[in-house]
């Protein structure tokens, strides 16, 4: 600007008049000054230290983790030191934009929130605002009014400023237009005043400058509102999810509460711009009328009710949107609950074949959604055309009245008022969706304060301090149910006194309420009448075992201090050395989630390991010993129990009975009752319960000759016992192992790796593959066609009325006034219908590539191998099935449809500028050069933040998941301060993300306003310096309308263009995962097997080799063998012997490297994957059962009748059990099956089974969460219905194999014993007798 002003004052003044020494001197400060601000604002760099005199991107930095970054609450913010001038032109994001300049970005990069932003600073304040409304009501209840309300009250500071920006960015928006008209007159007088136009174009560009900082720091600070907004309600959901009472947590699902955490906090982040843009509507509204009314009088008042008219107009257009996004905003809740739970049980999924039934289900989820999606395109691109057509409504009916009430037409007047309708018809006509997105916003708030008015779990149990008190645990008159409200209690009349350092044993059939009873004693269950009083600390074993995302020797702290003296001795008791030794990183490997690189037997000690250490006073384990073997749990029993917890007090459920005469109590639960309590002597001789229990022990083993084994004639399996080794990875259950990476460095040594991400520009394949995906990219031609036409029509009606409109009162119209509206109105139309034409074809084409791309990922995904699953957390597949789905469903189109029309606009303001100022092109060439040259050197830095935010999005969602989940455990250690920690850490780490790809944005946009505004400014110096009379003062007017617009332009297409290659990344990971390596095909039509197949059901195994990569060791190596067909094999060994992976390889999970498996002749991997495990049934050892109903779970695929279904229940025990329930079958089951026991869910898998009647039937650990007596009935069961089935069982209980006809027993992947257990027993010092003669052992000495 000043170099154009020395220029102008050279080249013309000089013609004039002499210049005057004081503008030189003016003219060569501002230069120099100019030059100086430039080069520090876009050049200069600031090195900010940290309080320990570290570099903000000090390589030493970068080397730390993200966690520990996420942690800083303030330490290394550039925005938190950054000076004045340096906020004001958002030159503070500098060093962060070198750094992502120079190098691909990594989280370490990116530095910290100021203190003021971060969910530690911000989250307490607005909790005790809230909490004081709260405790103003009667019943402490949250209403959306309130949470709104705290939410302004926290961020109060940041709202005024926000209005002040918003004021003054809306006053000098109308400066322009205001002074447009004055303009003209000055273009076509004779100019005598001096100086008045150099005051003009000073006036139009203080104003313009004025007009970007404002907007600018206005989106800024808006964005900077929604992180503390949204992070604020994050951390309230979270800690009310881990307070959530039993009945609560049955009443909204974990996807539920994902969606208000992912979706409704985000919508009521954007509140803050609903509000202040509600708030500057009438503010515009006044300073148009301040500028309409001089020059058009009355019609003034008449366009705006015109425009009032067409915006209620728009109100049921609205209203419709607003409901067809609550339906799609419905649907995709339901297809995202469903997908949530089909990922985390895959696996079984898979094992059943029912993957593609289940994703059909997914597809037709998808169906609904996408009706919605079609009916909003339909609704939106209505709307689009209706908001096009207004301004040509308002402006007609504007200048008609004019000509009717006589008010004459002047050209300064005409565009002074398009210029200000054209203001004015954005925050008027989006008005309807601001009232939309407020009720979508308090639908957001509803559903949250909702949630949060949720029970709370209550503390119905006094933690009292030990002091010296000898009783541990006390329970008097307790009566408590899971549903309060129901009639029927869960445990009744419970009276218990625990003294310290007593071992009390909990035992029971399925469904007697025994894990209740441990619940009670952590308050988890709701408290009818009596008292339960805790004298000390608790810590608790879970029957399903918990893990968390993270190394192992995590899940052992738990977030306890490190005490390696300590550390070692509880790795030691729980058997985990070995295991640890073996590991790629030994207790630094990470596990995946859900425990799933983990055996079943292995989390159990894990989880066992984490209780030890955290050294309480009071320990509650929940049968931990059915996922080990008999050898480990006996060590587990002895070691733990009876040795580093001798002197604490411990209550454990369990079913085996040999683990009851250690016991000081045995409590037999009965239908919610203790039926008998007592020393294990004592109840033998009293104890009806008790002793059918151990009766049917007994039984177990003199039926199957156990019992006349001497136990002392295998005195050397304890040695063998300890000599076993642990393959990496291995699986103790089929529906728990998984695939090995191969251990080449820290890296990839883990099974979890870093999620992947592409680097770099994005590639041009990824915009063809979405341009020409739907139809082939036929409907892009027409696109263009249409924005060109709208452009052209636009550009003609504009010239129009500023060539045919008189420039003054006293110059002769040369047209009608008729003619004059009628030609404007043909050609405003015209340029709508393009809108509309390329508005549908637009949603036309976008849904189509969205619709493909939801199909290609979802395809692959479901039919990738389980190792895919395995190492892949299901946070990072939802959050591409759900956001990133999202944003191609409804936001890309929109952004590729902008990018060409900004194109096409720019183009059209610059032909308009240049036919009266054609010198611009000196200018705007270097300024779009430079422009583009921004635009690159920001996209670097902005592309790797969006890739972050993708990655960190994830853990997001995944620790919130885990921590629902897992909430038990996490209140049983007094956790929840650590687990907020986490949540705020986690919650930081992707909130500074949003902030610094915001500074970055408007650090772009600023710089890009100045160079836009140099070129106007360029541009009107030049029309106010031509001579009066070369150029059209119409058409020098109307080049300055669109002036004033050509900032906006520039900055929207450079914006546009940066946030669609942000947003394309959103395709490029979809596009990731529509190319996963998929399984063998599902069926092959060349080589389908018959109907009958397998008919006989006889496996042979030949010289198979198995091996999870191909770096890894082989776990089978070299097995041949046959199971008979139509006969009972058992299969047996110690953990890691590969029991697990023989099955897998069976039902093709994983193929053997070498060898073949044939099926009653028949190669399986020649046949379909679906022909193959359809006709194979299996029970896994962990028990899973669908959200939805009873019926539903057994019968998945509706293919038996009640009949069959009635007679398959009372086959495995539960039919009382359901005719006892109110409806039956269609008894609810919740998420994950929790309102059904670990039994009554195993015994639905038995169920499964038995309807389907396969051939060949696998039993994995089927029955080790029942106890003895059931486990008999279910042998029973299994050997009535499946007398002529191949039955292979893998199982720790001895009595569950030693029926069989054949028993193999493997040791490290070979076949060391096969034979029948009659031949195997007769040789004292076979494998298989040590392992029985352990298993009898410790019942011999119960016994005893």
């Amino acid at each position: 600007m000043s170099c154009s002003c020395l220029v102008v004052d050279i080249l013309y003044m000089k013609r004039h008049e002499s210049i005057r020494a004081y503008q030189l001197v003016f003219d060569s400060g501002s230069i120099i000054a100019g030059l100086i601000l430039n080069y520090s604002g876009f050049f200069g760099k600031r090195v900010w230290r940290t309080n320990h005199g570290e570099p903000l991107l000090d390589g030493s930095n970068r080397n730390r983790s993200s966690t520990d970054i996420g942690s800083g609450h303030s330490t290394n913010s550039l925005f938190e030191n950054a000076s004045i001038l340096s906020i004001l032109s958002f030159s503070w994001i500098g060093p962060l934009l070198s750094v992502g300049h120079e190098k691909t970005l990594e989280l370490k990069d990116v530095p910290q929130l100021a203190t003021n932003d971060s969910v530690h600073t911000v989250f307490p304040i607005f909790k005790s605002i809230l909490q004081s409304y709260a405790r103003a009501t009667a019943h402490c209840r949250i209403t959306s009014f309130m949470l709104v309300k705290a939410l302004i009250l926290t961020v109060w500071a940041q709202y005024l400023l926000v209005i002040f920006y918003a004021l003054l960015s809306s006053v000098a928006s109308f400066v322009g237009p205001y002074l447009l008209d004055y303009l003209v007159r000055y273009l076509s007088s004779d100019r005598k005043v001096a100086n008045q136009g150099y005051i003009l174009v000073m006036a139009f560009i203080m104003s313009k400058i004025v007009e970007s900082v404002c907007d600018r720091h206005f989106n800024f600070r808006i964005v900077q509102i929604r992180i503390r907004v949204r992070s604020s309600l994050v951390a309230l959901l979270y800690q009310k999810g881990l307070m959530l009472s039993s009945c609560s947590r049955q009443s909204v699902t974990s996807g539920e509460i994902l969606t208000y955490m992912s979706t409704d906090a985000s919508r009521v982040g954007d509140l803050s711009w609903f509000i202040l843009h509600l708030l500057s509507v009438p503010v515009q509204i006044i300073l148009s009328l301040l500028i309409l009314y001089p020059r058009i009088g009355v019609a003034s008042l008449v366009s705006l009710m015109a425009t009032f008219l067409v915006m209620l107009l728009n109100i049921p257009l609205t209203k419709c949107e607003q409901n067809y996004i609550e339906k799609l905003m419905e649907s995709k809740d339901n297809r995202i609950k469903a997908t949530t739970e089909i990922l985390k049980n895959m696996r079984i999924l898979k094992l059943q074949a029912w993957e593609m039934t289940f994703l059909s289900k997914v597809m037709e989820l998808r169906k609904t959604e996408t009706k919605w999606l079609w009916k909003f395109a339909y609704t939106s691109a209505a709307a689009t055309f209706l908001f096009s057509c207004s301004s040509i409504f308002v402006a007609v009916v504007a200048f008609g009245t004019c000509m009717l009430m006589g008010i004459p037409l002047e050209t300064g007047k005409v565009l002074s008022a398009l210029a200000t309708f054209r203001l004015l018809q954005d925050p008027i006509f989006s008005l309807p969706d601001v009232i939309s997105g407020l009720v979508q916003t308090k639908v957001s708030a509803d559903r949250i304060s909702t949630f949060l008015n949720l029970e709370d779990l209550q503390h119905v149990v006094q933690k009292l301090p030990r002091d010296g008190c000898e009783v541990s645990v006390e329970v008097s008159n307790g009566n408590f149910a899971w549903d309060p409200s129901s009639q029927n209690l869960t445990l009744k009349e419970l009276n218990l006194q625990v003294l310290k350092g007593r071992k009390v044993a909990v035992c029971g059939i399925v469904g007697s309420g025994k894990t209740s009873l441990l619940h009670c004693i952590l308050g988890e269950v709701p408290k009818i009448s009596g008292a339960v009083k805790l004298y000390g600390t608790t810590s608790y074993v879970s029957q399903s075992p918990w893990i968390l995302s993270g190394s192992i020797q995590d899940n052992v702290l738990f977030g306890k201090q490190m005490d390696n003296v300590k550390y070692e001795r509880v790795l030691e008791a729980c058997s985990l050395k070995k295991d640890l030794e073996i590991m790629p990183l030994g207790d630094q490997t990470i596990i995946g989630e859900r425990g799933i690189n983990l055996s079943g037997g292995q989390k159990q000690r894990v989880q066992i390991a984490r209780a030890l250490y955290h050294d309480a006073d009071i320990y509650l384990f929940d049968d931990p010993f059915s996922a080990v073997d008999a050898h480990t749990a006996s060590h587990l029993f002895k070691e733990c129990l009876l040795g580093l917890l001798s002197s604490k007090t411990v209550v454990y459920v369990t079913h085996q009975v040999e683990f009851l005469p250690s016991a000081d109590l045995i409590l037999v639960i009965r239908d919610g009752r203790v039926a008998e309590a007592g020393t294990y002597t004592e109840l033998v001789d009293s104890g009806t319960e008790f002793r059918q229990l151990v009766n049917a022990h007994s039984h177990a083993l003199v039926s199957s000759d156990l019992l006349d084994l001497d136990p002392q004639s295998s005195s050397d399996s304890t040695q063998v016992g300890h000599s076993y080794s642990m393959v990496p990875k291995q699986k103790e259950s089929v529906c728990e192992e998984t695939n090995s990476m191969p251990d080449e460095d820290s890296t990839k040594g883990q099974l979890v790796q870093e999620e992947e991400r592409e680097k770099g520009k994005v590639g041009f394949e990824v915009y063809w593959r979405y341009i020409t995906m739907a139809y082939k990219g036929t409907l892009v031609p027409f696109i263009i066609l249409s924005l060109i036409s709208f452009q052209i029509l636009e550009i003609c009606g504009n010239y129009w009325m500023a060539l045919e409109v008189p420039l003054s009162d006293d110059t002769e119209p040369r047209v009608s006034g008729s003619t004059l509206i009628s030609v404007y109105v043909a050609l405003a139309v015209g340029s709508s219908v393009c809108i509309l034409v390329r508005t549908m074809l637009t949603m036309t084409a976008g849904l189509k590539t969205a619709t493909l791309l939801f199909n290609s990922m979802h395809t692959c995904i479901f039919r990738a191998p389980i190792s895919f699953f395995d190492s892949t957390p299901t946070g990072r597949i939802l959050s591409r099935v759900s956001s990133e789905q999202g944003g191609v469903d409804m936001y890309i189109p929109f952004l590729f449809s902008s990018f060409a029309f900004l194109i096409i606009r720019c183009l059209g303001t610059i032909t308009v500028m240049s036919q009266v100022a054609w010198p611009i092109f000196i200018v705007f060439i270097p300024v779009f050069c430079t422009s583009f040259w921004y635009q690159q050197y920001y996209i670097s830095t902005s592309r790797e933040l969006s890739r972050l935010l993708g990655v960190c999005r994830a853990p997001v969602i995944q620790h919130f998941a885990e921590s629902l989940s897992g909430a038990v455990s996490v209140r049983s250690f007094d956790q929840e301060n650590e687990f907020v920690n986490t949540n705020y850490n986690l919650s930081n780490d992707f909130s500074r993300l949003q902030f610094h790809t915001a500074g970055a944005m408007e650090w772009l946009s600023f710089r890009l306003d100045i160079l836009s505004i140099l070129t106007f400014a360029f541009s009107m110096i030049f029309l106010i310096c031509m001579p009066y009379g070369v150029i059209d003062p119409g058409i020098a007017g109307l080049a300055v309308t669109y002036g004033l617009n050509f900032d906006m332009i520039q900055t929207s297409f450079i914006w546009i263009l940066c946030n669609l290659e942000n947003e394309i990344i959103s395709v490029e990971r979809i596009l990731q995962y529509s190319s996963i390596p998929s399984e063998p095909p599902l069926i092959v039509e060349d080589n389908r097997p018959d109907h009958s197949w397998p008919s006989k059901g006889e496996i042979d195994i030949v010289n198979i080799q198995v091996r999870y990569g191909l770096t890894m060791p082989f776990i089978l190596r070299g097995l041949t063998c046959t199971f008979p067909g139509g006969k009972k094999t058992g299969i047996v060994g110690r953990t890691g012997s590969g029991k697990s992976t023989l099955i897998q390889t069976i039902f093709r999970i994983i193929d053997p490297a070498v060898g073949h498996i044939f099926i009653d002749g028949t190669d399986i991997s020649t046949i379909g994957l679906h022909d193959l495990r359809s006709r194979l049934g299996i029970i896994p050892q962990e028990p899973i059962m669908f959200q939805g109903t009873l019926r539903n779970n057994l019968d998945p695929l509706d293919e038996y009748t009640d009949e069959e279904i009635w007679e398959t229940l009372d086959c495995c025990q539960l039919g009382e059990e359901i005719r006892r329930k109110e409806l039956k079958l269609d008894s609810g089951v919740a998420e994950n099956g929790e309102n059904w026991s670990v039994g009554q869910r195993q015994l639905v898998c038995l169920g499964r089974v038995i309807l389907k009647k396969s051939k060949i039937l696998v039993l994995d650990e089927a029955t080790a969460s029942v106890d003895t007596s059931t486990d008999i009935i279910i042998q029973n069961t299994l050997r009535q219905q499946f007398s002529e089935s191949t039955v292979i069982t893998v199982a720790h209980r001895i009595t569950s194999v030693i029926s069989s006809d054949l028993v193999l027993v493997l040791e490290n992947g070979v076949i060391v014993e096969l034979g029948s257990p009659k031949n195997l027993l007769a040789n004292k010092s076979s494998l298989f007798a040590k392992l029985v003669s352990e298993y009898t052992t410790r019942f011999y000495d119960a016994s005893k």
